[in-house]
């Protein structure tokens, strides 16, 4: 019954799911009170058990669906649910985009106080399935022990693994069989990997300890069909480095680019790290168009190929740049939007705080023939300043499409003191967008909005907002 408790947790029946909510969860109401459900599809029914209790909320996982929804389908992967990759595996793709779009108004409005009077139907992507052209893979010592190995299982000899981290338990990896993100040999090459690793003895990663020689397994692949797979280490034992990059360049000839590093840093990333090339060449070879762009281990690159495409197609039909326009395009990464929008600008300037993402940017935009991109490296913050402005011109249009934290105030300080005509706002998450546009909103009308789904069976989204000067 309603209100039971069970071990301080509190069990409710009957309930049913109405919308979705932030990080891939669902919502549901109960006595006028928000549950957040994880698992859960718009439209189930379900038993839950609530266990954990704010002011304004509470959590809840499911017990028992008792209906299912109609937007519910079987999911793909056998690691659905303990893998916290595609947390709507369970929904269908339809549903999906309109779950996005619909969280992305509401985050406009709800957020920014901004109502959209004209937006385009969200564009799906193509591939739903092994659609991502970078996954990056956790070498562990301890592996997330399934209920049946601990019920079946007297003693678990292996607890290593290569794949994911379990949400919320940062030590604790799952090791992936099959991901169905992105396209073979990754999984060949994961699991060959795994295999040879544990033949050899070689040890695997222990992140509490900062122990182990295996760190971190990352796979690339391009629309070119060239593959770039790069091994982390935690330490330099070249025989044993040897062993295993060897073994990958004899066994998987189809690696155009076979690097390493050796990170013993508390993190792993690599961005401050000597990346050392085995065999083959030091990046892979991304196209758009009639475009190349070299692509290194430390390059950021939208991570679906194809709706990169459309999305930068969008940004620049919305743009609506003419050959008078000087173009500022803010958080250019390796300048792909820069070129991407050069042949209808008089002049475009690419800003961003990666000194390593400007260089190829720069020398991208030499190789592809392009002679009015000029490229700065620097905080945003800081270059995106009133001299640099002088030195470069006031742009007519701007371009920005910043990280995740969204836009600095003293970046959109400059915006509005610069005035131009239109800016183009790109965001992978609608709710920094929707802060930062409400800071705007009094100097420029939203005029128009394109969804472009680029993670299909997860919550995130791009979204592409057009501001007009007043």
């Amino acid at each position: 019954m309603p209100g039971q408790n069970r071990r301080k947790h509190i069990f409710l029946e009957n309930i049913e799911i109405i919308n979705t909510a932030s990080k891939g969860k669902s919502i549901a109401k109960h006595d006028g009170r928000v549950i957040f459900v994880k698992g859960a599809v718009p439209g189930d029914v379900c038993n839950i058990t609530v266990y954990k209790r704010r002011k304004k909320y509470w959590e809840a996982s499911i017990d028992k669906i008792l209906k299912n929804s109609k937007n519910r389908i079987e999911p793909k992967c056998s690691h659905f649910g303990t893998c916290g990759g595609c947390k709507w595996q369970n929904m269908n793709y339809q549903s999906q985009l309109e779950f996005k779009q619909n969280e992305v108004i509401n985050n406009l409005s709800k957020i920014g106080g901004i109502t959209i009077s004209k937006f385009h139907k969200i564009i799906g992507s193509k591939k739903i399935f092994n659609y991502r052209n970078k996954m990056e893979f956790t070498f562990s010592n301890k592996r997330w022990i399934t209920k049946e190995e601990i019920e079946n299982i007297e003693n678990i000899e292996n607890k290593n693994a290569l794949g994911f981290h379990v949400p919320g338990m940062f030590d604790k990896v799952i090791d992936i069989e099959k991901c169905y993100l992105q396209e073979e040999p990754s999984n060949e090459i994961r699991n060959a990997v795994n295999k040879f690793a544990l033949k050899h003895n070689l040890s695997f990663f222990d992140i509490k300890n900062q122990k182990g020689l295996l760190r971190n397994l990352m796979i690339r692949t391009s629309n070119s069909g060239e593959l770039m797979v790069l091994v982390q280490f935690f330490y330099n034992d070249k025989n044993e480095i040897e062993l295993l990059m060897n073994f990958l360049k004899e066994n998987f000839t189809q690696i155009t680019s076979l690097l390493y590093t050796v990170n013993s840093k508390a993190n792993n990333t690599i961005y401050d790290q000597e990346i050392i090339c085995y065999s083959g060449l030091e990046y892979i070879t991304e196209k758009i168009e009639d475009l190349s762009f070299k692509i290194g281990p430390k390059s950021f690159f939208q991570t679906n190929s194809d709706q990169a495409e459309i999305l930068y197609k969008s940004a620049r039909k919305l743009a609506k740049i003419s050959k008078s326009d000087i173009v500022y395009d803010l958080y250019t990464g390796t300048g792909t939007i820069a070129q991407f929008i050069s042949s209808n600008a008089k002049k475009v300037i690419g800003i961003d705080s990666v000194p390593e993402a400007i260089k190829a940017a720069t020398e991208s935009a030499k190789n592809n023939n392009i002679h009015n991109c000029s490229f700065f490296a620097g905080d945003m913050k800081n270059i995106f300043s009133d001299d640099f402005i002088l030195q470069n011109g006031s742009p007519d249009i701007i371009i920005t499409d910043p990280p995740r934290d969204g836009m600095h105030k003293k970046v959109i300080e400059q915006l509005l003191k610069i005035k131009s005509k239109r800016i183009v706002y790109i965001s992978c998450n609608p709710a920094t967008q929707a802060r930062d546009i409400a800071l705007l909103k009094d100097l420029y009308l939203i005029s128009e909005m394109q969804t472009v789904d680029m993670f299909p069976h997860t919550h995130h989204v791009e979204n592409i907002l057009v501001l007009d000067l007043r």
